[in-house]
C-alpha cells in the first residue's frame, strides 16, 4: 500500500463506518493540498485491490473497510516472513528488534493463539488420574 493509499485507509479504519471521499478529502485538506478526483482514484483503487467495498449512495459511493488495519500488518508480516530465505532466521532478527513492551505483546498473542494450557501441559510429570503422583 502506498503512502497515500495508507493516509486515505488510515481514516477509514478510523472512523470505522462507510465514509464518502468528501469526508476522506475534508480531512486529509488538514494536512495536505489534495484534489477530490485523486482521493476518488485512491479510493477506487483500494476498493479494486480488495481492501474496502463500496455501495452506492445517490451518484456518490460510499466506503468501508473489509478488513481491520491489524488484519492488514498481520498480512504485510506474513508475506515478509514467507519471502525469506530463512525464516527462522527472520523472526530472530525482528524479535531482536522488539521493545519489551512489544515482545510481551507478542507472549499474550501466542498464549491467545495456543489456548488454555492443560494441567498436563503445565505439570509434564504428573499423572493424569487425578492422584497427583
Amino acid at each position: 500500500m502506498g503512502e497515500l493509499e495508507d493516509a486515505v485507509m488510515t481514516r477509514v479504519w478510523k472512523w470505522n463506518r462507510p465514509v464518502t471521499v468528501r469526508e476522506v478529502l475534508e480531512d486529509l485538506q488538514q494536512e495536505r493540498s489534495i484534489a477530490y478526483t485523486t482521493v476518488m482514484t485512491v479510493l477506487d483503487n483500494l476498493h479494486q485491490k480488495g481492501w474496502v467495498r463500496r455501495e452506492a449512495e445517490g451518484r456518490a459511493y460510499r466506503y468501508e473497510a473489509v478488513s481491520t488495519r491489524a488484519a492488514y500488518a498481520a498480512a504485510l508480516m506474513n508475506d515478509a516472513w514467507s519471502q525469506s530465505d530463512n525464516p527462522a532466521a527472520a523472526l530472530v532478527a525482528f524479535f531482536g528488534m522488539m521493545s519489551d513492551e512489544q515482545r510481551q505483546a507478542l507472549r499474550d498473542a501466542v498464549r491467545i493463539v495456543q489456548g488454555p494450557e492443560t494441567p498436563e501441559e503445565e505439570n509434564p510429570g504428573s499423572v493424569p488420574d487425578g492422584s497427583g503422583r
